[in-house]
């Protein structure tokens, strides 16, 4: 998809996507939604694009690193747990409690005791959220192994996002089938009714990004609130210029 094309399309979403923060504001409504995906498969530039024009205030991104030593003796889900929202809160997950079923289970960082009783407790985990009012969406970013292997290259090239790129990443290159058995494995324990997963072609990154947010605003009620231009009142007397007494703390201007 053209640059333009795309940036029409998602500048339209945006202005849904503030209504849809606003109908959340309103009505004390909770909403999760869970980004999981393959590395580079465009899970930040997507949470990027949906935040864009979102209110700070009621919106987080949790991209957790890994557990510190204590943490790894918590109760598993217990530090996704202080992250959930409150009323009128957005919380997009870059990545999540999913990495049990996904990196932990393919790089070997989880027992074999521990992956089977995530796949066993997740669906309870979950139907609680939900059961206690939270709106829960989980995509995963479907990306092929070509495709894959061109942003990693992009990346190892590009000084702004060779960060991006960790040892893990490097390491699971050559493990793109154990990735999607571990996948499979994921979705036939974990794609519920109460919390479906949602499988978005990544591919082409500006197309994928359109699909998914156009779904999530399509999955969501009726979130239409009665809006009234805002017309600001004249103000009275002349301009005024922002002067400080001490020039000195100004910036010096070089552009």
């Amino acid at each position: 998809m053209k640059k333009h094309n795309y940036d029409d399309h998602l500048k339209k979403l945006a202005v849904e996507l503030v209504e849809m923060q606003r109908w959340l504001i309103r009505t004390g409504q909770r909403l999760v939604i869970v980004f999981e995906g393959r590395d580079a498969a465009g899970k930040g530039g997507t949470i990027k694009a949906i935040s864009e024009y979102l209110d700070t205030r009621h919106y987080r991104i949790v991209a957790l690193s890994k557990p510190s030593e204590r943490e790894s003796t918590q109760w598993y889900y217990q530090r996704y747990v202080q992250h959930l929202p409150s009323a009128g809160e957005i919380v997009l997950f870059d990545r999540s409690w999913y990495n049990r079923a996904g990196v932990e289970r393919v790089m070997g960082f989880c027992s074999d005791e521990q992956y089977r009783r995530f796949l066993a407790e997740c669906p309870i985990f979950e139907h609680g959220m939900v059961d206690d009012g939270i709106i829960l969406l989980k995509y995963w970013l479907a990306v092929d192994q070509q495709e894959q292997e061109e942003r990693f290259a992009e990346r190892a090239k590009d000084p702004l996002k060779r960060w991006k790129i960790s040892p893990v990443d490097i390491a699971a290159r050559d493990k793109y089938r154990d990735y999607g058995e571990a996948r499979d494995v994921m979705l036939a324990h974990t794609n519920t009714a109460h919390a479906p997963w949602h499988v978005v072609d990544f591919n082409d990154q500006r197309r994928g990004r359109l699909n998914l947010i156009r779904h999530m605003l399509d999955t969501l009620p009726d979130r239409k609130l009665p809006a009234k231009p805002l017309k600001l009142p004249k103000l009275k007397g002349d301009l005024g210029i922002e002067e400080l007494p001490d020039k000195a703390l100004w910036v010096e201007k070089k552009y």
